[in-house]
């Protein structure tokens, strides 16, 4: 059966110059839907790529934002289970894309594991909170326009559901159920989506409505190290003074450390690194630890020999329920176009994380860490990564974390078009959404083992991940310990909160009108005024303190009876991971200590209620031009765009607050207002040299808003890992101009070769400067480090928010799309696309800073680019069966910087993803459907320095397969 997709005026004002709106688009599978993009592509101005649903209800892929790997410049980053989260266009990060949802920019905001970046405070949008059944179409546009709204620097993405008049058919109906199975959950999970329309022709009026309900049970198992740091830091920066040395010394070397005078209340004396804790390390061990020297400080003991911080393996499981629907009206005649969209999405998540770990190596001396670790044998590579290490004295924990979230979108829209005459016509739409995000519980439980001997870390395989043994039976309960910490410092298992409940609310309120008038079939004038009004408000409560006081176990109450075990580690990761392990069970801990009556407090206690408020005003004139007085047809844009925004900030901060800011004390509320407005020209060319062969010239001034979350006046820290942040409410926009110029030659009907080059200077940029700053000197009260086991002398790693210089980034784009139709027979059938970028860019990273001033700097790539990214598709199809393979590939890019000390950035491994995806037509009304993602069992990788590229974090998810069936009328 052939399926009828209209690219209606709601679609033609999405992407300009696109297909009229009384034109129907005859759409039939993966290859129609090809050839269709196709030509949207070829008639837009800019630079525009398209990807349309390959029948009523059926997106071409299983999430959003891999279907957009497929379009050059468009590299993905994943999520928790390996699913695609966000993307990034021509290098340019997540947060430099705006997405519009039925032609209205929209938020999406979800939480996730912490390695990926955890919640999402900011612009960034989150494809995979919605289902991909309930759109029709995704286009990109990668050049701007004076009718497209500012705030992007990388794309504009739109997002279409379908609406009544898309389809030929006056009725619609078409129902999916699908059954996926993953080889590490090991379990199958449900997925079924509806779509069902009418038409009444008489009235002109018609009704189109989507379903989509899935419940997805991801399990991922691996190793993170959570950081790497050099051994001085055992030392200096965790707490055992500027003259320590990291680990316990061996007998016979002087000074001694930890010192039995300074630490005689640790048990420290000549035999004991601590209480019951001999000091059992080699003079040899602790000779190669002292003989390497931090590239950074060359004057620190043991710097240029790196650890990982908390060495651990992971079990990371997910109950994740997403659902969303749509219903259109739509009234239609020959001169009016009236639309009615609405719009609801939700996905709610339960992750359970659980870890066990070598707790010691992150520890500072004030909880008995690795300066009471004894080193019996140890080995480094020539960067000074640790290749095999042997401990005594270890502390081993068994940590989990539960974690829920929720997010909800919900959006209508009313839009119009009507033409009073072949000269001129009107379209405007209003439109309100409110995206929420709940988290209501965040809560961690850990048991420990104190003072484990014979613990080893082995990399000596040349593996990523190490061979790890914990020198000690964590299967067992009788093993682990949960009560109060001791006198000393010594902990003895517990539990912590970490900020949560929290919610995040994002309102979004569009009001536009444009207006067109054409004097001539050359030649048309296009101008239009908006009003947008985006509210981001944000609250989160604290526990009280008293509710995070570590009780004992209730009379009765043993630790095997509220822990379980975490199995299968030993066969789904390998590299000497436990068969099992003992760990809490979060529900029994809750239930034995009245979780739900636990106290929170607010702003009074240091919680926050934040929000930014962002009013922006704008209006734009264009005029349109398609001539052939010219040697060669010229058509086109040119325009300029208008925009003024005004910011209310609001947060609290519990600092000396910096100058411009309202109050200085805790709690109290800051309210930061300002206005910024420019006028950004931009003008699209396309030169038809032949009706097939194009060449493209574009040029723009574009900007991205700052992420909502560093504008909010507020300030804290994180004690356990010793770091501070400030924000900034005054950082201004990141601003640059654009050139891009393509030629494009459409070779065959649905073929097509082009090459594109982009240049982008970014005049300023927004970094992060971190300083080193002891607590005491922040002007925080001391009470935010009570029960945290940290010290007022400790020196926290600061950073503020600031503008800095930008710098240049430019690139250039292959793409192939061919189908193979003059080949004889069978082989005619195939068909291929791919597609090769490659980006540089160039930006001044302040590395640290010191009143102010740049101390350290670096020149890398913008943090979030991969050089390289390239996607190939081979399919083939007829009438009945369809069946096409996928490969992405995406090169390494950076993720942070800078990272730790002795360490120069964060990055993210190269990736390489191959799917596949097949379906057979049994009659025109029953289709069989079969898809596969991951099939080369990739894992992503993060790592730490760019020399060492010691691993941070590696993940599996392994393959998943889908078998669905789809009934349609």
């Amino acid at each position: 059966m052939v399926t009828a997709l209209a690219a209606t005026a709601a679609m033609a004002q999405d992407a300009p110059a696109a297909t009229p709106a009384d034109e129907v688009v005859v759409v039939k599978g993966f290859r129609g839907a090809l050839k269709s993009a196709l030509g949207i592509k070829k008639r837009s101005a800019g630079t525009v790529d398209s990807i349309l649903g390959e029948d009523i209800g059926k997106f071409p892929d299983a999430n959003l934002a891999e279907s957009m790997q497929r379009i050059p410049g468009v590299v993905l980053s994943r999520g928790d289970g390996g699913e695609g989260r966000q993307i990034s266009v021509r290098g340019l990060a997540a947060q430099f894309t705006r997405v519009r949802v039925n032609g209205m920019e929209a938020s999406s905001q979800i939480g996730a594991a912490d390695i990926y970046g955890a919640a999402n405070n900011g612009r960034s949008f989150d494809f995979n909170a919605f289902p991909t059944e309930i759109f029709s179409s995704l286009t990109a546009r990668k050049t701007s326009s004076a009718d497209v709204e500012e705030g992007s620097l990388g794309a504009t993405v739109d997002l279409r559901a379908p609406r009544p008049f898309d389809s030929r058919q006056d009725t619609v109906f078409s129902i999916t159920a699908r059954g996926t199975y993953n080889e590490i959950s090991d379990k199958v999970d449900p997925k079924v989506s509806l779509v069902a329309g009418k038409k009444f022709r008489d009235s002109n009026f018609g009704i189109l409505g989507t379903l989509s309900y899935s419940d997805r049970n991801v399990r991922e198992v691996g190793y993170s190290a959570v950081d790497i740091l050099s051994a001085s830091l055992g030392g200096n920066q965790l707490g055992s003074g500027a003259t320590a040395m990291p680990f316990c010394s061996p007998i016979g070397i002087t000074p001694i450390s930890p010192s039995p005078t300074t630490h005689a209340g640790k048990g420290a004396t000549d035999t004991m690194c601590s209480t019951n804790n001999p000091r059992t390390g080699t003079i040899a061990a602790w000779n190669t630890i002292m003989a390497l020297r931090s590239p950074v400080d060359a004057s620190a003991p043991g710097g240029g020999a790196f650890f990982p911080r908390i060495p651990r393996y992971v079990n990371s499981e997910q109950d994740a329920k997403r659902m969303g629907g749509t219903l259109s009206l739509q009234w239609k005649n020959d001169t009016t176009d009236i639309l009615v969209d609405f719009l609801y999405s939700k996905f709610d998540v339960e992750r359970r994380d659980n870890y066990i770990a070598a707790l010691s190596f992150a520890r500072s001396v004030t909880n008995n860490g690795q300066p009471m670790v004894s080193v019996k044998d140890i080995a480094f590579d020539s960067n000074g990564s640790l290749l095999y290490g042997l401990f005594d004295g270890v502390d081993i924990r068994s940590e989990g974390l539960v974690d829920r979230f929720e997010t909800s979108h919900a959006q209508v829209n009313v839009s119009f078009t009507h033409q009073f005459s072949d000269q001129f016509e009107v379209m405007g739409y209003f439109g309100t959404s409110a995206s929420r995000r709940n988290d209501p519980m965040r809560l961690q439980t850990f048991i420990d083992i104190i003072d484990a001997d014979n613990f080893s870390i082995d990399f000596r395989d040349g593996e990523t991940t190490p061979i790890i043994n914990f020198g000690a039976d964590v299967g067992n309960p009788a093993s682990f310990s949960y009560a109060p910490a001791l006198a000393d410092g010594t902990v003895l298992g517990g539990y912590s909160m970490q900020g949560k409940p929290q919610w995040n609310n994002t309102d979004n309120t569009t009001v536009n009108l444009d207006a067109k008038w054409s004097p001539s079939p050359e030649l048309s004038f296009k101008a239009g005024i908006q009003f947008r009004e985006a509210d981001f408000t944000q609250r989160n409560l604290n526990p009280i303190p008293s509710a995070l006081v570590v009780k004992p176990l209730p009379s009765g109450v043993t630790l095997a009876s509220i822990t379980t075990t975490i199995d299968g580690l030993d066969d789904l990761w390998g590299r000497g991971a436990p068969a099992s392990w003992v760990a809490i069970d979060s529900a029994k801990w809750r239930d034995t200590f009245d979780f739900e009556d636990f106290k929170y407090c607010g702003v009074e206690c240091g919680a926050g209620n934040s929000q930014i408020k962002e009013t922006t005003k704008s209006a734009y004139v264009m005029a349109e031009f398609n001539t052939d007085r010219f040697p060669i047809p010229v058509r086109g844009d040119v325009g300029v765009r208008y925009y003024s925004t005004d910011q209310v900030a609001v947060g609290h901060i519990p600092v000396a607050a910096p100058p411009g800011w309202m109050y200085s004390q805790v709690g109290k509320r800051n309210e930061v207002r300002r206005s910024y407005d420019d006028w950004m020209p931009s003008a699209n060319v396309v030169f038809e040299i032949n009706p097939n062969l194009l060449a493209r010239v574009s040029a723009a001034k574009v900007m991205s808003r700052p992420e909502l979350g560093n504008m909010i006046p507020s300030a804290g820290i994180t004690a356990t890992t010793r770091t501070g942040n400030i924000n900034n409410p005054f950082l201004e926009p990141i601003r640059a101009n654009t050139f891009d110029a393509g030629l494009e030659w459409y070779f065959r009907p649905g073929s097509l070769i082009s090459v594109g080059y982009f240049y982008k200077d970014i005049e300023t940029y927004i970094q992060r400067v971190t300083s080193q700053i002891p607590y005491r000197d922040l002007g925080l009260p001391d009470s935010l480090l009570d029960n945290t086991n940290t010290s007022p002398t400790e020196i926290f790693t600061v950073g503020r928010f600031e503008n800095t210089e930008g710098g240049p980034l430019k690139g250039f784009e292959v793409n192939l799309q061919a189908e193979l139709d003059f080949l004889p027979g069978f082989w005619a059938n195939f068909g291929v696309l791919a597609n090769y970028t490659h980006i540089e860019s160039e930006i001044q990273y302040i590395l640290a800073s010191a009143n102010g001033v740049p101390t350290v700097t670096a020149t890398n790539d913008l943090l979030g680019l991969s050089r390289k990214s390239a996607s190939g598709t081979l399919y083939w199809e007829n009438d009945r069966f369809s069946i096409r393979s996928t490969a992405n590939y995406r090169g390494k890019y950076i993720r942070g910087i800078p990272a730790s000390r002795g360490s120069d950035l964060q990055g993210n491994d190269e990736t390489l993803f191959v799917d596949l995806s097949a379906s057979y037509e049994l009659s025109d009304n029953l289709k069989l459907i079969f898809e596969a993602q991951n099939l080369t069992d990739e894992q992503n990788r993060l790592f730490i320095d760019s020399a060492r590229e010691d691993t941070l974090f590696e993940l599996r998810n392994g393959k998943t397969f889908t078998i669905g069936v789809n009934y349609k009328y």
